[in-house]
């Protein structure tokens, strides 16, 4: 069907209208006349974009990864981001308020010879591909299994690029998934084997250490995701060092850690010029902690709760090493959160589906004096913010953040008082 698309929306879909519906078309850009291949759903049309007829002006041009959903020149794609969270604001938690201005991912952020904006590329710490029946890397079509391979990935961050060209030629039988982690910091990556037996692999991670590879690890192929299930440690590091604005925390490949470290640090800094100083804090869904680590030096107390035994292993490991000894890190879900009460902050960085109703309730009843909430899908931080307000919360602070360019996806800092 030909299309002229309007606007783009969440999830980094282009809207147009065929007449009768709504069509909602994936890599379509405003004001573009499209082909699309195009689906019933329950209330609209959606597919993907065949071709173009007429291109947006700051259509970007040069090859991207699939996963890249907002080709768009960069200056271009931060006002449609910065819209995406204004827009959920207005009409998911119905405030009228306007948010900050977007911060910029700062990666690459540069001029080139004759004053031209440089796109914003080799951002990302960590990847993750599919093993190719042809050979080589693939990426998986967005919602289909479909492998598209990939003989580059201009948004991988340097330390990540010659991890891909040696593993683009490797032989990896057995193999179906390799995931990357680099640390810009140590300028040095780690690999991942998803899939087959670990002893079939042995001896290719000590061949890729010796390639310079930092450290190599297992998993078994788990319908619970990447790492789920068991895995094993087969040669090198186990761990590499980043910096998150001034904070050196421990990552590693099979454990989640933000993947623009230049962008999260900048976050974190904000977070604690906005937080100030004084009183006890809980953080939720706290990873290894590197929020806390950054206010360690401005609060009385901080507990922080995760439900992932890595990730607290390698908190409490960094709280030793950078002293922050008023940190103290707990294995616990979330929903307890109320036993370790009262605090004056709770900070909160939930994943994609936002707070559970849990607790959501929690906060409700019992009424911190801030919650600090750090979100990464504007739709369902702004259903939460709607919520806390009608309980009794103002939106004191909100920024997008961009840690993804080129894509879709938006991180948002916020700041409610009571």
């Amino acid at each position: 069907m030909k299309l002229r698309i309007e606007k783009l929306v969440g999830g980094g879909l282009g809207l147009a209208r065929t007449g009768e519906k709504v069509a909602l078309v994936r890599g379509g850009l405003p004001g573009e006349l499209v082909e699309a291949d195009l689906s019933e759903r329950k209330n609209h049309l959606e597919g993907t974009l065949t071709k173009v007829l007429e291109a947006h002006p700051g259509r970007y041009t040069s090859y991207l990864p699939p996963s890249a959903d907002l080709p768009l020149e960069y200056s271009q794609q931060l006002p449609i981001k910065q819209g995406f969270v204004q827009e959920a604001l207005e009409r998911i938690a119905k405030l009228e308020w306007d948010v900050s201005p977007i911060q910029a991912s700062p990666d690459r952020l540069a001029l080139g010879p004759t004053g031209q904006a440089l796109p914003v590329l080799e951002y990302r710490t960590a990847a993750q591909y599919a093993l190719h029946p042809l050979g080589g890397l693939a990426y998986r079509q967005p919602k289909t299994n479909d492998l598209v391979r990939v003989e580059q990935d201009p948004l991988i961050a340097p330390p990540l690029q010659e991890a891909f060209r040696l593993l683009s030629s490797w032989p990896l039988s057995n193999v179906e998934e390799v995931v990357l982690r680099g640390s810009l910091y140590e300028n040095r990556a780690q690999v991942g084997f998803i899939g087959g037996l670990a002893r079939f692999f042995k001896r290719t991670a000590q061949a890729l250490v010796q390639e310079g590879i930092a450290g190599v690890v297992w998993a078994e192929a788990s319908p619970k995701g990447r790492f789920r299930g068991q895995t094993q440690h087969l040669a090198g590091e186990s761990g590499l060092l980043e910096d998150f604005g001034g904070i050196l925390s421990t990552v590693n490949v099979q454990s989640f850690a933000q993947v623009n470290p230049k962008a999260a640090g900048l976050m974190f800094q904000e977070a604690a010029q906005i937080v100030g100083n004084g009183g006890k804090a809980l953080e939720l869904y706290s990873g290894s902690g590197v929020l806390s680590l950054h206010l360690a030096h401005q609060l009385e107390h901080i507990t922080t709760i995760e439900i992932s035994r890595d990730a607290v292993k390698r908190g409490e490991a960094d709280a030793a090493r950078l002293g922050a000894g008023n940190v103290e890190f707990k294995r616990e879900d979330a929903k307890i959160f109320a036993k370790f009460l009262p605090a004056d902050l709770i900070m909160v960085d939930p994943p994609r589906a936002g707070l559970s109703e849990e607790v959501m309730a929690g906060l409700l009843e019992h009424k911190p004096e801030r919650i600090l909430y750090i979100s990464c899908d504007p739709a369902t931080w702004a259903r939460d913010i709607g919520r806390l307000v009608q309980g009794g919360y103002k939106l004191t602070f909100a920024r997008p953040y961009d840690f993804y360019p080129f894509t879709h996806h938006v991180e948002v800092l916020s700041l409610l008082v009571l």
